[in-house]
């Protein structure tokens, strides 16, 4: 019997229309979801042996994965598992893949770092309201060339963010968390408050851990180098939001960029909102169409070793 595979998300169509998805509809009766899960009745849902996320865009918490009860595999397009309900999985014996290392999301996540750094330094919001309001405002701003360059986490985000950096003309130095692997590159690891306290751009890069949530907290944040950028790309729980909004209007940082937030979609009433220097991005880091592309052919690798009963257990979670 041909297996029924759904895709979940894919509200822009670009799995359905890359050739890894070409593939997917090879491999299993495969259905591409551009509606939210919760519009699609349960009966449609019986049958299903596999399915792909798109990152977090679908919470799998224990009642959707009863919506399932044929499921065999659950084919996630990240790093992580955040938004799967793990002990549940493992309670039914369904594994989660951990997506294969590749090049396009590391990519736009180390651009779209910097395109948040120039933005803030540039004053780039204050300048758009200004705009469209019809003035021409004289905002002075700042270069990233010659400013330190301050990266939090050193994995393989932030070794890119690092690099880039340099290629801006920065000063670039790291904080790794303890215990992390001996560096393999040749830039200066500071303790915390060094790092905070000298850094003109702060850059996150930290996976989300019990140890690195909240790590940014008001006290750290109000130590960090007076007219300091802040960048997150990485998780919003890892900086105290509250607080920042706080070292926002009365220092000592000059601005931030943000893609990430403690909750999601950013709350109409929460404070970043309001303020003229930050620049918000609705978590966007990975949502580009290069991205796409590779996770339609991972996840087609993925489940073509899954269904040959080679799928290595390294690549789950």
């Amino acid at each position: 019997m041909t297996p029924r595979l759904l895709v979940l998300d894919d509200r822009e169509g670009l799995l359905r229309a890359s050739p890894g998805g070409r593939r997917l509809t090879e491999l299993a009766d495969t259905r591409f979801l551009d509606v939210p899960l919760a519009d699609v009745p349960d009966a449609e849902l019986v049958g299903v042996t596999a399915i792909v996320t798109i990152r977090e865009r679908t919470r799998l918490d224990a009642g959707t994965l009863a919506r399932f009860p044929d499921l065999g595999i659950v084919l996630q397009t990240g790093g992580h598992a955040y938004h799967v309900d793990l002990a549940e999985t493992a309670r039914r014996g369904i594994p989660v893949t951990l997506w294969r290392t590749s090049a396009a999301p590391e990519a736009a996540m180390r651009e779209l770092t910097f395109g948040l750094a120039i933005a803030a330094l540039r004053r780039f919001p204050e300048a758009t309201r200004a705009f469209d309001a019809g003035a021409w405002p004289p905002l002075l701003g700042g270069t990233l060339a010659g400013r330190r360059l301050g990266v939090l986490g050193m994995g393989r985000q932030g070794r890119a963010v690092a690099e880039l950096g340099r290629a801006f003309g920065m000063d670039v130095v790291a904080w790794a968390r303890p215990g992390s692997a001996p560096a393999a590159d040749d830039v200066p690891r500071l303790d915390l408050d060094e790092l905070l306290a000298t850094t003109d751009v702060l850059s996150v890069n930290l996976r989300l851990t019990e140890e690195s949530r909240g790590l940014l907290d008001r006290d750290r944040l109000g130590a960090m180098k007076p007219g300091s950028v802040l960048v997150n790309t990485a998780r919003g729980a890892i900086v105290d939001e509250v607080a920042l909004a706080e070292v926002l209007r009365d220092g000592p940082l000059r601005a931030a960029g943000l893609d990430v937030f403690a909750v999601e979609p950013l709350p109409a009433d929460s404070p970043l909102r309001a303020l003229p220097n930050v620049v918000l991005a609705p978590h966007v880091g990975w949502v580009v169409e290069e991205t796409f592309a590779e996770f339609a052919e991972n996840v087609a690798d993925q489940y073509a070793d899954h269904l040959a009963g080679r799928l290595p257990s390294s690549e789950l979670a």
